[in-house]
């Protein structure tokens, strides 16, 4: 682990973004809230934030930092839904790291709700794919 002990603390704000591509039956599905094992983004909103506050769990080397705020959103697209991140805290180091697993987990939530509507007759997923996962922003205040 990297040593932060001589740091100051300051305000760390970190956004990360992702998307997962879908099926367009699945889209309408979504739309809809027809889903059957319930509200999917709200599940992976909840699994985002816990992802977020555990980061140091998941991620050998990050510290475990005194997250102050979690915020997921989620936007339907055409061809499938984007998730942004947003993490705060005030603390020695950025917040980065958490921001992309708070995503990344979103995400993955995503697909394990709606994966009975995405795969093909063979039990595969061709379409589905997560993509774009990224830092949109950080700062140090």
């Amino acid at each position: 682990m990297i040593d932060i002990s001589d740091k100051k603390p300051s305000s760390r704000r970190a956004k990360a973004r992702g998307r997962i591509k879908l099926r367009e039956d699945t889209l309408t599905l979504l739309k809809g809230g027809k889903t059957k094992k319930g509200d999917p983004f709200e599940t992976a909103r909840i699994a985002g934030t816990l992802a977020v506050k555990n980061c140091w769990d998941i991620i050998p080397y990050c510290h475990p930092i005194p997250i102050e705020s979690v915020g997921i959103s989620f936007s339907v697209l055409e061809d499938g839904v984007e998730c942004e991140c947003t993490v705060k805290a005030d603390y020695r180091t950025g917040v980065e790291m958490e921001a992309l697993t708070g995503v990344s987990v979103a995400l993955l939530t995503i697909w394990d709700m709606v994966k009975y509507a995405e795969k093909d007759e063979n039990g595969q997923y061709p379409f589905t794919e997560i993509d774009s996962i990224s830092v949109v922003e950080k700062r140090k205040v």
